[in-house]
């Protein structure tokens, strides 16, 4: 009987990034392939018999049928290890500060340069460990407490465990149950890193945006989307919330965005002084780039890969943050793949898979407790683009399911230079219940009564502008022209915030909370003066000026609280008009309701 010869593997055919390769043997879903002679990769997205169906993440130009392939026997799989601290890579995880390496095709595994790190252990040989517990420690630039943790899945007695010294990041630094351990390791993008626990977060995430941290705040380990179209401003929000977040690490992914916006980004991120070593910011950051014009299937990999670098530093017992700008690039990739591979279409086209996609996605975000005890958190922040800003597209929808908060962007706010421009009627947090809470016993316990009269005040003066606009400001009664002012005064006086100003590009709690407690200082006793029969023109006529500026010119609460008392007794000096009485309104009509305190005594409440 003659023995069958084994058939090789090679390339059937070629359809932009979807290629299909007959003679594979041993091939699972999710595998990684290597195509043609520079082994660009690609992963295993079909097997129908000897067929299987592949998505390249390089570019296959000169690819061609008859090329050889082979199977690696491994799902796609970051590098993690401490070189992710400040660099630079595509979705791949490969690096791009060195860019004749990366634009070479292939070589998938690629994880930085040979670099060296100072390696600690806290470990002895013949102790007991299992995945998760710390071997030793790394010191790096940003300040970050990098641990070196034993793999998942892993456990034994510690053997040949390294001296204190340098270290090459891909040198064995010990083994454990007699399988080495290195600097560096590998995990599946699509995979999440298991966890003993997850735990309910209370603890918010503090972005340094006076609209975001006072009105629409978000936990440690939440997630949240921010809708907005095009010329909104949402690329320059993520890039300040990357820039003053209190996370210890942030994974920025750009998926699909422009390369100038990114480039612009990463040149102000060099820039920015680390406020807590003095540092450069960039040495606790990771930046996935995937711009508009690199490879497609690559920018599906990268919302992954960014969770996965997360991930890695959240079971060090970190608090890492995920910003992904935008996630609609991201969908429209699964869109175009889907239709290469014949997929039915659902609604716009999109694959009938993306909600639970999406859902996967954000899952990944949560507060945990790691294996070896320790707290860490992954917050991921996900911009959306939705075309021609319509709100209703599959991807803007979906996303509002699995988020906790929603901070949209408003297009005539952006318009009016008004930034940043999040719509306080179109926006939500479902965790200010928590928050509130947590601010209580951090010594805040005014937090949400604020939150609250901010909110409500708001949305009043959004109503009354509606009516002011059919009617004519002068038909209202001086108490809702006085909301209407009150309005404007939050709006310019506190949720304005420009990126530029070296005072007010961020915010602490402390000054946004007497910026907001100024404010509405202010607009009671315009209100209160209101019904005590000031003429409104009177009231809207005075210069709010220094109260106005104070958010650029005012670095400490200090500062702010003096702004008020000169701003409540300039407006001390209004008297009610000549024959009206403290009962009356400017109109001479007679308050009703129950009786009222004096002038004085409201005054002194004041």
């Amino acid at each position: 009987m003659t023995t069958p010869v084994p058939r090789s593997a090679e390339v059937a055919r070629v359809n932009g990034p979807l290629v299909e390769v007959t003679g594979l043997t041993h091939v699972a879903m999710s595998d990684v392939v290597e195509l043609g002679e520079h082994r660009l990769p690609g992963e295993a997205v079909a097997v129908r018999g000897d067929v299987t169906t592949v998505q390249a993440y390089d570019y296959t130009g000169g690819l061609a049928p008859g090329h050889p392939a082979r199977s690696q026997g491994q799902p796609l799989s970051a590098v993690l290890g401490p070189h992710l601290l400040g660099g630079i890579f595509d979705g791949l995880l490969r690096p791009l500060a060195d860019a004749p390496a990366w634009l070479e095709p292939g070589a998938i595994a690629a994880s930085g340069p040979d670099r060296e790190f100072t390696f600690t252990p806290q470990t002895t040989n013949g102790e007991m460990v299992a995945g998760g517990t710390t071997l030793g420690t790394v010191p790096t630039a940003g300040g970050i407490g990098y641990r070196v943790l034993v793999p998942p899945g892993l456990s034994g007695p510690v053997s040949d465990i390294r001296a204190s010294g340098p270290v090459p990041v891909h040198e064995v630094i010990a083994k454990v149950g007699g399988k080495p351990v290195r600097l560096t390791s590998a995990w599946p993008v699509r995979q999440p890193r298991p966890y003993r626990e997850r735990r309910d977060s209370d603890a918010p995430l503090i972005t340094g945006q006076r609209v975001i941290d006072l009105l629409f705040p978000i936990t440690r380990g939440g997630a949240t989307a921010v809708p907005g179209g095009f010329g909104t401003g949402k690329t320059m929000l993520l890039q300040q919330i990357t820039k003053w977040c209190d996370a210890d690490v942030i994974v920025y992914v750009g998926c699909g965005e422009r390369g100038n916006e990114l480039a612009d980004m990463l040149d102000e991120l060099a820039g920015l002084t680390d406020p807590r070593t003095g540092g450069p910011l960039a040495d606790r950051t990771v930046v996935i780039a995937n711009t508009s014009n690199m490879p497609m299937m690559a920018r599906e990999a990268s919302i992954y890969t960014a969770a996965t670098v997360a991930e890695h530093f959240r079971d060090m017992g970190l608090d890492a943050v995920v910003i992904a700008d935008s996630t609609s690039r991201w969908a429209e990739a699964l869109r175009e793949f889907a239709s290469r591979s014949s997929e039915l279409p659902a609604e716009e086209g999109y694959p009938a898979s993306l909600s639970s996609a999406l859902a996967a996605f954000y899952e990944r975000a949560g507060c945990v407790i790691t294996a070896d005890g320790r707290h860490g958190s992954v917050t991921i922040i996900g911009a959306v683009s939705p075309a021609g800003g319509d709100m209703t597209e599959p991807v803007t929808t979906y996303t509002q399911r699995f988020v906790r908060c929603l901070w949209s962007l408003d297009r005539d706010l952006a318009y009016a230079r008004h930034y940043p421009a999040v719509s306080w009627a179109g926006s939500f947090s479902r965790d200010d219940d928590v928050i509130a809470a947590w601010r209580a016993e951090h010594g805040d316990p005014a937090w949400a009564q604020r939150r609250a009269r901010l909110a409500t005040l708001l949305a009043e003066a959004d109503r009354l502008g509606s009516l002011a606009e059919l009617m004519g400001v002068s038909a209202l009664p001086p108490p809702e022209r006085a909301t209407i002012l009150a309005g404007r005064l939050i709006r310019e006086g506190l949720l304005q915030q420009s990126a530029l100003s070296p005072v007010d590009a961020s915010c602490d709690s402390a000054r946004a909370a007497a910026l907001a407690d100024t404010l509405l200082a202010v607009t009671d006793r315009c209100q209160q003066l209101a019904r005590e029969g000031v003429p409104p023109a009177e009231i809207e006529e005075t210069d709010f000026a220094p109260i106005l500026r104070a958010r650029e010119e005012a670095a400490k609460p200090a500062d702010v609280s003096a702004r008020e008392r000169i701003m409540l007794a300039r407006l001390d000096q209004l008297t009610p008009a000549a024959g009206t009485s403290p009962g009356q309104d400017a109109a001479g009509a007679q308050r009703q309701g129950p009786d009222h305190d004096s002038a004085a005594e409201r005054d002194s409440a004041a």
